[in-house]
Order: C-alpha cells, then structure tokens, then sequence
C-alpha cells in the first residue's frame, strides 16, 4: 500500500470522527485479537484501527452502554475505596478507661476520683 494514501484514508476517517474519543468495537484479527469489545480511544487512533480493519466506530446505542458501564463501574471503584478507608474499632470499658487515664494524664489534668 502507498504510504501517502494510506495516511490519507485515516486523515479521512479522523475527519468523520465528531467527537475527540471515540468508542470502537474489535473486530478479529490474525494476530489473536477479539470481536466486539468495546475501548474508548482518541479520535486518531480510531481512525487509524478503523483503516486498518481492526475495529469498527461503534453506534451512539453501543457508544451509550459502553460509557453507562463504565460510570457503573467507577462508582462501585469509588464506593469500594470509601469502604476501605472507613474502620472500626472495638474497644472493651476497661481499654476505654485506661485510653481515657492516660489521655488526661498527657493534658496534664487528673482524673476525678470514682467513688
């Protein structure tokens, strides 16, 4: 293939690319690669997979569950990390009371007496 028109073609379908990301669909190829997963990628390399066989621009429907899963998807991430910073942690009456002697012993003050 000529390099110049081969350039040329992706120029072309970069143009027919309206937005900055696109989502494409795979399509099989000789070297292992698998149909119908869906990537988000730059307008050029769209246009340059799209070229070259190796993905097909996908249709607003799909382009719409793809960006719906992912949010999905990065809300369960974010629900999972707040999950994780979050702990607990049990303390018996009498850690509490020893926790609480030598926290008011550090401020300087001294504990009433209980009685």
């Amino acid at each position: 293939m000529d390099l110049r028109t081969y350039y040329q073609k992706i120029r072309d379908t970069e143009a027919g690319i309206p937005t900055q990301f696109a989502v494409v669909i795979s399509k099989t190829t000789d070297n292992g690669g698998k149909s119908g997963l869906p990537v988000e990628v730059t307008r050029e390399v769209a246009a340059k997979m799209m070229v070259e066989g190796s993905a097909a621009l996908a249709t607003p429907e799909q382009t719409a569950t793809f960006h719906a899963k992912q949010a999905a998807a990065n809300k369960a991430a974010k629900e999972a990390a707040v999950g994780e910073k979050l702990s607990v942690t049990v303390v018996s009456s009498d850690d509490l009371k020893k926790l609480t002697d030598d926290l008011t012993k550090l401020r300087g003050k001294s504990r009433p007496a209980e009685g």
